[in-house]
């Protein structure tokens, strides 16, 4: 398992996140630390989860326990130093935080304290913003995208600075190492990496957006800010909610599955994505390779800082998705997903 700088931090992370969103509703604890213990032992050191998971679904009596899964394992094995681990705070209008604020300098302080202690830790190695206050495009928004309707630049450039502060503050403090964002813009991390640089506070060291031989918003402006200004793309979804894996081949809903909790996926479920799966799906048989793995390993071949954070509900799940650590898919076959992407584009 390799190591990759996270953005210009100067922390070393695996090439491979651990994603923690299922630990707590379909997966228990002691499924939840198996993960990491089989994570670990493959050379992962990065774990990522959020104050308001567990997902599938979102609901205020459940936010929080993955944190507190995550924090049972760091009690019990204190591997703290061998871990980096990132968590982010609720944006706007979640059903998970009551009244569904946005992030502000008083909302930041609450929810730190709130993760540390459900963490049983000290601090956060990457404290990152889930979602931006102005809104953005992202869980299935594009279709009816309209920034104007967002507040002026100079009312969101003041809602970043008072943030910026107080997590600098936070930084003095030993609470928080890194700061990153979620579910952002071009132009929103711009404007964060330009505040940054005027010494409002940190500067950002990753973005957590969706990203998947399904989903490559990122590829154009995003991943030449990436390159560019070494910020490092956090994928999440790399295997488009599991439609890769092709278990949802034929519009079917598999009991167990994240489909029979959640119908459309977030928004992805439709027969056209099924049908391209199929498409990625049998170019990987075709290869030799695990769907799965060659979903994961095509992430990790960008031409942009990249990692992909991966997710399953069982061990065995989680087995391929980790062998994708260290693959180099040969020419051949990145330009027939090229093809193949080209000829059938952002399916959902």
């Amino acid at each position: 398992m390799r190591k990759l700088e996270l953005g210009q931090s100067g922390i070393m992370v695996s090439e491979i996140c651990l994603g923690t969103m299922t630990w707590g509703s379909q997966n228990t604890e002691a499924e939840g630390h198996a993960q990491i213990d089989l994570a670990l032992d493959r050379g992962v050191n990065f774990l990522d989860t959020a104050e308001m998971y567990p997902v599938n679904p979102v609901k205020a009596e459940t936010a929080g326990r993955t944190e507190e899964i995550v924090g049972t394992y760091l009690a019990k094995r204190g591997k703290r130093d061998d871990l980096v681990i990132a968590t982010k705070i609720t944006g706007e209008g979640s059903n998970a935080i009551p009244g569904g604020p946005e992030i502000s300098p008083s909302r930041i302080r609450q929810a730190i304290e709130d993760s540390l202690r459900r963490l049983q830790t000290d601090y956060v190695d990457l404290y990152q913003f889930h979602w931006p206050n102005r809104g953005s495009y992202h869980f299935r928004k594009t279709w009816r995208w309209d920034p104007s309707k967002q507040p002026s630049k100079a009312q969101v450039r003041d809602d970043m600075s008072a943030c910026l502060e107080t997590l600098a503050e936070l930084q003095k403090e030993g609470k928080i190492r890194e700061f990153g964002l979620s579910n952002e813009t071009a132009w929103g991390t711009t404007q964060w990496l330009d505040l940054a640089e005027a010494g409002k506070g940190p500067r950002v060291q990753a973005i957590q957006n969706e990203y998947s031989l399904m989903c490559r918003y990122y590829d154009l402006d995003l991943g030449e800010l990436g390159y560019h200004e070494q910020v490092t793309l956090l994928a999440y979804s790399p295997l488009a909610a599991g439609i890769l894996t092709g278990k949802y081949s034929g519009d079917v809903i598999p009991e167990g599955t994240r489909r029979a909790l959640v119908h459309n996926l977030g928004g992805r479920a439709n027969p056209r994505a099924f049908d391209v799966a199929d498409v990625y799906t049998g170019l990987a048989k075709e290869a030799g390779l695990d769907p799965v793995t060659m979903a994961i390993a095509w992430v990790m071949s960008r031409p942009f800082p990249v990692i992909p954070i991966v997710g399953a509900t069982s061990v065995e799940q989680l087995k391929p998705n980790l062998d994708a650590a260290g693959m180099e898919l040969p020419k051949e076959l990145l330009d027939k997903i090229a093809v193949i992407h080209q000829h059938h584009p952002m399916p959902f």
